[in-house]
């Protein structure tokens, strides 16, 4: 979370976390072409085998927390193992995950991995656990002809956290699985960041009152 009181917002890092091709970027694809306005630039960080997008985008409908308007920041890792690191950086500061699983049978090892990968590091570069940070899993590509049990694919959930089947190529399950993570984040922060703000404001306003520079 990042506070800017000179633009009078703060920002939520999401990051979508999951095995290479799991439709990782195309939920942010699918998120961006359905936001109308307040949305920033698209920056899609291409290699031959995967890709890495994020943009930011400021929320329109949901209010605003200690008198600040609320910005997303939406983030994909790359899938690959050989881009191992790029997925811890990616990781820092992270407010929120949404972990897209892929039901393709052959693909089921690979959530599983991607999984305990994200758990590992999340440990390592931000400290904290996946039972306390907020998550979402999708179980995407739920469209193919031979897509893995629902019931064998939960087992994955090992947290019981709010999942969301998906068709991500077709936009299904796209928003209900962002709207469910932005709750979850704003949940988690919203009383802290009323009540410091608040203290913020008032520290400043006493410092210029009294003829201060702040």
């Amino acid at each position: 979370m990042i506070v800017n009181l000179a633009d009078r917002e703060v920002s939520f890092k999401i990051v979508y976390y999951g095995p290479g091709l799991c439709g990782k970027t195309t939920n942010l694809l699918r998120v961006y072409s359905k936001l109308d306005r307040g949305k920033g630039e698209l920056v899609n960080l291409a290699n031959k085998e995967d890709r890495t997008i994020f943009f930011d985008f400021a929320s329109l409908n949901l209010g605003k927390l200690g008198g600040l308007m609320v910005k997303f920041c939406l983030y994909t890792v790359p899938g690959q193992s050989l881009y191992k690191t790029t997925r811890k950086l990616v990781l820092k500061g992270v407010d929120g995950l949404v972990f897209v699983a892929d039901s393709s049978p052959a693909r089921f090892k690979a959530n599983v991995l991607s999984l305990q990968e994200m758990s590992e590091y999340l440990r390592e570069v931000a400290g904290v656990s996946v039972k306390d940070i907020p998550l979402v899993i999708q179980y995407n590509k739920r469209d193919l002809a031979n897509a893995v049990s629902l019931k064998l694919l939960e087992k994955i959930n090992l947290w019981g956290v709010p999942a969301f089947e998906a068709v991500a190529i077709e936009g299904k399950g796209v928003m209900d699985t962002l709207n469910a993570i932005m709750r979850m984040v704003l949940q988690r922060h919203g009383s802290a960041l009323k009540g410091s703000t608040k203290g913020v404001r008032k520290r400043v306003k006493g410092r210029v009152a009294r003829g201060r520079r702040v």
